[in-house]
């Protein structure tokens, strides 16, 4: 198949493709004469292996090391979990910043109750306060 047909299966734009390709994450295609590339099974499965741990947000690097397990089946897979608890660890991080920043934003938003022109908006007002280094409702000095 030709890479438009694989970023087709796949729903992963050809940049993309090109890009794992040139990061080694993909196997270099065969080439037709003409000079096109053309991908085979293996590269369907290894390509939407890669978006489904990206799906996951599993950086790239951790992705690379995932396939190189993969192409070492009878390693232990015991690195395989550390990888996994990593990320669920960056998940977890992300989700207690994620949290923060919802509790700065209803801060933020009591501060304004109603509709009524702009310079009366409490949020402007505080986001003012802020770019000009105040204290802000919802980054309390």
């Amino acid at each position: 198949m030709r890479i438009s047909e694989l970023a087709s299966a796949t729903g992963v734009e050809i940049e993309t493709i090109r890009y794992y390709e040139k990061e080694g994450l993909l196997p270099e295609p065969a080439r037709q004469d003409n000079g096109y590339r053309t991908y085979a099974a293996e590269h369907l499965e290894r390509l939407s292996f890669i978006r489904h741990c990206r799906a996951l947000d599993i950086p790239l690097a951790d992705v690379r090391r995932l396939v190189l397990f993969m192409q070492h089946p009878s390693d232990d897979c015991g690195d395989i979990n550390h990888l996994i608890d990593d990320q669920i660890s960056r998940v977890r991080a992300r989700l207690k910043s994620m949290k923060a920043l919802e509790k700065q934003l209803s801060k933020l938003r009591a501060q304004c109750d109603a509709e009524h022109a702009g310079r009366d908006c409490g949020i402007l007002h505080e986001l003012v306060a802020a770019a000009h280094g105040e204290a802000c409702a919802c980054h309390p000095k």
